[in-house]
């Protein structure tokens, strides 16, 4: 079933150079195309409404500032099983626990600077890609 996704560079992926390296691994999939693309800094209204479930935490307020410290790259992803896909294609947050051949795995330094999201199911690709790129919703 061909699904939609949003895919967030951070910061820190952008900072370290990765973006054509993090964009390949997810081009050179079978059947995945990247259908929007955009490299902006990430305004505090965007990231309290895509991250509205943390409100209250106490990495909310230190990942409000990451996220919005420097560009970041928004892109929708389509293709089969493509939520699934990119998350496991990114690894687990914790690099240390991301294994060898995963974004996180090969390029994660800490846990905080994770260097990419992906929506974690199809509704909430739904409710992310309508916040970052609501015209394609």
């Amino acid at each position: 079933m061909s699904q939609r996704t949003l895919v967030l560079l951070k910061p820190d992926a952008v900072r370290r150079g990765l973006i054509g390296e993090l964009i390949g691994r997810i081009e050179h999939k079978a059947g995945w195309t990247i259908s929007a693309l955009e490299l902006r800094t990430l305004e505090r209204p965007v990231l309290e409404q895509h991250y509205a479930e943390h409100v209250g935490r106490p990495f909310y307020e230190p990942l409000m500032e990451f996220m919005s410290a420097g560009p970041s790259v928004a892109m929708v992803v389509e293709g089969e099983r493509v939520i699934e896909g990119v998350r496991a294609l990114a690894g687990p947050t914790d690099p240390i626990a991301a294994p060898a051949g995963t974004i996180r795995g090969d390029y994660g330094t800490i846990t905080r600077e994770n260097l990419i999201h992906a929506s974690d199911s199809a509704e909430s690709a739904e409710r992310e890609i309508k916040i970052f790129f609501p015209g394609l919703a």
